[in-house]
């Protein structure tokens, strides 16, 4: 999130509006307002199973913005039909896989077991299916022998901080060639 707000400084295509967490205590709001973008938090657990309702004060936290592009960034709730409906078009995530390959969770150490040669992330609109929708950019690696999830983790981050703000940047501009990083 924080590479994201910093690769607009400057842009004329973007720039950034709000920072939106289900944890009011979120290190990232601090550091949001901080360079000066609003915050605003909705903690999803006094929710429950009530998806819909949380998605609602999300959308009004949202909706006084305007927002053009929803970038999630370490947003680890899936988002509903009728949110991602809403929102059409506008939302944009990264994923830590090449996909398709490992949607879903622990995609570091189901890339390790099987065998796979290369690992990396991936940034794609959102649709109602999870980890799904048009693959706007990827990057990868070589899984090297001594890697363990955590190291792969670490490794892939590092392009995610390139990958993703390289995406935004030609997402703004109306741009969806994809774009592809080699790390």
């Amino acid at each position: 999130m924080l590479q994201l707000i910093d690769s607009m400084q400057g842009m004329q295509a973007a720039s950034p509006v709000l920072v939106v967490s289900n944890d009011p205590n979120a290190a990232g709001l601090a550091r949001a307002a901080q360079r000066g973008v609003a915050t605003g938090a909705v903690d999803h657990k006094p929710f429950g199973q009530d998806r819909a309702a949380f998605e609602a004060k999300i959308s009004d936290l949202l909706a006084p913005y305007q927002p053009d592009i929803i970038c999630l960034a370490g947003f680890m709730r899936i988002l509903s039909a009728d949110f991602v409906a809403a929102w059409a078009g506008k939302i944009l995530n990264i994923h830590p896989s090449l996909l398709p390959k490992y949607k879903g969770l622990h995609t570091h150490a189901r890339a390790i077991k099987a065998g796979d040669a290369e690992a990396g992330c991936s940034v794609h609109q959102v649709t109602a299916d999870l980890d799904d929708g048009p693959i706007l950019g990827q990057a990868k690696l070589s899984i090297q022998p001594a890697d363990t999830p955590e190291s792969l983790a670490q490794r892939v981050l590092q392009l995610e901080h390139k990958l993703y703000p390289a995406v935004l940047a030609r997402f703004a501009s109306d741009d969806l060639r994809p774009v592809f990083i080699t790390g």
